[in-house]
């Protein structure tokens, strides 16, 4: 399934089956980028999504290292001509890899921040200028916890490395603004996202 975040930007469910939602972004512009590519065997899905689009992806970034980010990437490598960027951190057979990437790099539009916790290489990608960034895991958003959708929540504890770090790195983002926070887990933000996320890292009665 394939939504339109905003212009030519474009959310690909790979799996959904009520209990768990999988997913892959999509860039448009300006060189075709792919923002983590599913699990292993939901790479049909991602390439039906793709063909749906009409673009092939010409670059993928993988935000961290979790098998729902990273499982597809040797079969969308092999199934397309794409420069491949994983994360210094991501344990990863470089065969797959063409660039190494960390905190302050910049990847095409994208700026990398490294925000660890949720994993020790998970990164977000910001891209200011077109007011959007990929939060990777750092943030899941709230419907992922029942709360109604258009806000963020921590993902969740039991599949975090150190919760309290995830948290406490929150910080790093609210250098950036933002009007769109793209997440893999619950809806994502649409609208005043970095002020959302603001509000988030200081309001005290959070959930956990």
């Amino acid at each position: 399934m394939v939504s339109e975040i905003a212009p030519d930007v474009y959310d690909i469910t790979v799996h959904d089956d009520g209990n768990g939602r999988y997913r892959a972004f999509f860039f448009d512009f300006p060189v075709p980028t792919l923002v983590d590519t599913g699990l292993a065997d939901t790479t049909d899905a991602l390439v039906d999504g793709l063909e749906e689009i009409g673009t092939d992806p010409e670059r993928v970034v993988i935000t961290h290292g979790d098998g729902d980010h990273i499982g597809g990437l040797e079969a969308v490598r092999d199934r397309y001509d794409v420069e491949t960027w994983v994360p210094a951190q991501t344990d990863v057979d470089e065969s797959l890899v063409d660039r190494r990437y960390s905190s302050g790099d910049t990847i095409g539009p994208f700026s990398a921040v490294h925000v660890p916790g949720h994993t020790r290489d998970n990164h977000a990608l910001i891209d200011e200028e077109s007011g959007i960034a990929v939060l990777g895991d750092a943030m899941f958003g709230s419907d992922a916890r029942g709360l109604p959708a258009g806000y963020f929540v921590l993902p969740t504890g039991f599949y975090s490395e150190d919760l309290l770090e995830a948290d406490e790195n929150l910080e790093r983002l609210l250098e950036f603004e933002f009007d769109v926070g793209l997440v893999y887990h619950g809806s994502s933000v649409r609208s005043d996202a970095s002020s959302k996320l603001s509000e988030f890292v200081d309001f005290v009665g959070k959930p956990q």
